[in-house]
């Protein structure tokens, strides 16, 4: 190997030592965290130097990631980046989580988080009037669980309470923010999945009034 050969080398290893280092600290404050880190937090704890350095480290990891075939990656949810297996690992690592996942969100609370989720900020009046029921309860319960937040007041009479979602919300359901929601249409049930016999509809009709007449539980 020549003079000049063996001086690029030895300057190339030279510059790839910090990238790689900031890449190994970056990796090592996602793999402890449990909630997304902004790029700006990440820098600060790992003393990296800037947001851009966090970026960089992040892409290096993930082609390293792909390269080797691991099981991983790093994404970037509600504002900030974590640690996720890839998405086709998703059913074995419920099954493991199974037992300590949080409960599930009733029918109701489903149903209330979806419509807070897509017309916020709303009026709980807007949020019962959509579905025809009152929803007082379970948006309690719903901001007990840090899905909903107070997202201001209406510039009306009364000063009524806006509600909207937080960004537990987003990391739930694995969303960067709002724009990656689903779009209206994508939930929409298929017609021949939607139709039901006569009788069906009926008894259907019959358990919605039943349920109206009581108090919803969470």
């Amino acid at each position: 190997m020549s003079d000049s050969s063996a001086g690029e080398e030895t300057q190339v290893d030279q510059v790839d030592a910090p990238e790689a280092e900031a890449a190994a600290t970056v990796e090592a404050i996602l793999f402890a965290s449990e909630k997304p880190l902004p790029a700006a937090k990440v820098s600060e704890i790992g003393e990296l130097g800037g947001v851009r350095a966090v970026r960089k480290a992040v892409e290096r990891l993930n082609e390293q990631y792909e390269q080797s075939g691991r099981t991983f990656h790093i994404v970037e949810i509600a504002g900030g980046y974590q640690m996720q297996t890839q998405p086709e690992y998703n059913e074995v690592v419920s099954r493991l989580s199974a037992s300590r996942r949080e409960s599930r969100l009733s029918q109701a609370a489903m149903e209330t988080l979806a419509i807070v989720a897509y017309r916020q900020p709303v009026l709980r009046a807007d949020i019962e009037a959509i579905r025809g029921v009152a929803c007082g309860e379970v948006l309690r319960g719903l901001m007990e669980k840090n899905l909903v937040r107070i997202a201001g007041r209406a510039e009306e009479i009364g000063r009524p309470i806006l509600y909207g979602t937080t960004k537990h919300f987003l990391e739930i359901f694995g969303l960067a923010n709002l724009k990656d929601l689903p779009e209206v249409e994508q939930l929409r049930i298929p017609q021949s999945k939607a139709q039901k016999p006569a009788d069906q509809n009926a008894a259907d009709q019959d358990d919605e009034e039943d349920d109206a007449e009581e108090s919803e539980e969470f």
